[in-house]
């Protein structure tokens, strides 16, 4: 158990969080939310004693122990793989540390085998012996075969470590658990895997996470950041985000009696209780869900961006034809004579080699030639274009963001373009903020702003959720399945490919593909 007790954050003039008081327990996950720039990282260091709140306290049960996904991936560079996992319970590990000095002694005394035999004591108390099994199972869990496991962790590349310091913090059965991001540059394997691990978890687990679909298979409860507020709802993700919308509704129709907003209610909560998994942490969210009450429904301050996509014109028969394109980088083939074709109402989401999957984007869009093969766009087709990298667009550009949204609109009204800049949540003086200086979250916003202004009928967008909050995902993610053409997409998020695309496209490390005409979940049962 962890109590938060009346903490406070500032920096200088900027508050963070004022009166916070929360209450965690045992056997249940708790996913942290709120905007970018709201504190939610800033939250955990104060929960795990990084940081020093300004007024409060943070206090934890008695012989509690904590573990913390640590983010420095090259601090373990020295280590070897299994013993960097080990080095996740501290005092277990300096057991290890000082038995084998002890033993490795010439000289071995009397005193020394009373030391001894007291720290052999302390290990099997703790469950040491088996400790290399458990650190074993962790990394094999995470897709980290046992070749690796003897080896120095700077052997290993930047995914490999991140899922190393992953098994190092689900190390030895802590009783508090703090997650910051756990699902960045995980596989769809190692994300499985990590879901049944929490699930089936019996301390307290607090998270933060971008990862929707991450957010609804694990957490019971949302910890929403706010306007300087935190407060706690029983619930996922989904629950927290349309109770809010039910909320809002029911304030907007105040005419309505009381017993059939009840009635909504009871109808919400049975159709989400309905769908728990058999999971540990789902049965809890199942039995907390059935007690809410209407006074507890509250509707959400967030603000999201709006994100809609018209066209001009609608697609011909002839869309996209792809035929034995080829491509090879630094002599590695990662595009290996692929076929596909494009046809109406097709959403489709390429997934694999992301090396690959951007390299044929480019391509498409003329911004790379393919080596052999063609592609063939139909007449009726305007495309519209989302790269991975904007750095092109902002680095350097003397323009505020009304100047710098002209340049892509037939429409060069001040009035017009603050408008449209408003809708994605950049009103008043930040319309006049420089491009230069702007944030991730916000040069994505402002591509996608300059994509809805083109009205093209195809859509290719790489990665478009980097670098944005759960509210501006959930928007980019409504304004995609609401979108009445052609979608060519990749993206990290399961829940944004799940709901948006009904075919995949699987481009393979040999160059290969496999192409689908399914649901992302259906793929990922079938092939995974």
């Amino acid at each position: 158990m962890i109590s938060v007790n009346n903490i406070s954050l500032r920096y200088g003039s900027q508050k963070l969080f004022e009166d916070v008081n929360l209450l965690f327990t045992p056997g249940h996950c708790y996913g942290v939310i709120g905007a970018n720039g709201a504190g939610k990282s800033t939250f955990l260091k104060i929960l795990s004693g990084d940081i020093e709140p300004n007024t409060g306290d943070v206090s934890i049960a008695a012989n509690t122990r904590m573990s913390v996904l640590k983010q420095d991936h090259f601090e373990y560079d020295d280590c070897q793989v299994l013993q960097t996992v080990i080095m996740g319970n501290k005092r277990l590990y300096e057991i290890m540390v000082e038995k084998d000095a002890i033993y490795a002694k010439p000289d071995f005394t009397d005193d020394d085998g009373i030391r001894a035999s007291e720290l052999e004591a302390e290990f099997a108390e703790m469950d040491g012996w088996s400790a290399e099994a458990e650190a074993s199972s962790l990394l094999q869990g995470l897709g980290i075969p046992t070749n690796l496991h003897e080896r120095i962790v700077s052997e290993l590349d930047g995914n490999e470590k991140v899922k190393v310091l992953l098994a190092q913090a689900l190390f030895g059965k802590p009783g508090i658990l703090i997650l910051d991001e756990p699902t960045n540059h995980l596989d769809v394997k190692s994300i499985k895997w990590l879901q049944g691990f929490l699930g089936d978890f019996d301390g307290t687990v607090i998270v933060v996470s971008h990862d929707r679909h991450f957010l609804n298979e694990v957490c019971t409860h949302m910890v929403d950041i706010d306007f300087g507020k935190i407060k706690m709802y029983v619930g996922n993700y989904d629950f927290w985000y349309e109770s809010s919308q039910l909320a809002l509704q029911m304030m907007k129709d105040q005419n309505r009696k009381k017993e059939e907003k009840i009635k909504d209610l009871q109808n919400f909560i049975a159709r989400f209780s309905a769908n728990a998994s058999k999971s540990k942490q789902a049965t809890s969210r199942k039995k907390l869900l059935e007690k809410i009450t209407l006074d507890d429904i509250q509707p959400s301050t967030r603000r999201y961006p709006f994100v809609g996509f018209e066209m001009e014109r609608e697609v011909g028969n002839e869309i996209l034809t792809v035929e034995e394109l080829s491509k090879t980088i630094d002599g590695v083939k990662i595009l290996n004579k692929i076929n596909f074709r494009v046809n109406k109402n097709d959403k489709i989401a390429f997934i694999g080699n992301e090396i690959a999957i951007t390299t044929l984007f480019k391509i498409l869009v003329e911004e790379s030639e393919p080596e052999s093969g063609n592609y063939k766009w139909g007449q009726t087709i305007t495309k519209s274009y989302f790269p991975k990298d904007n750095s092109e667009f902002f680095s350097d550009v003397e323009l505020n963001l009304v100047d710098w949204l002209r340049q892509y609109s037939e429409e060069q009204s001040e009035i017009y373009l603050r408008g449209f800049l408003g809708r994605m949540l950049f009103s008043g003086e930040e319309a006049l903020k420089q491009a230069k200086v702007l944030s991730g979250g916000e040069k994505v916003r402002c591509m996608l702003s300059r994509m809805m202004l083109k009205n093209a009928n195809v859509l290719i967008l790489d990665q478009p959720t980097n670098h944005l909050d759960l509210e501006s995902i959930t928007s980019v993610n409504n304004g995609l399945i609401n979108f009445k053409s052609n979608v060519l997409f990749t993206s990290h998020d399961h829940q944004f490919i799940q709901t948006i695309a009904n075919r995949i496209i699987d481009i393979k490390d040999d160059g290969s593909l496999v192409d689908r005409a399914m649901t992302y979940e259906e793929y990922i049962e079938k092939y995974y």
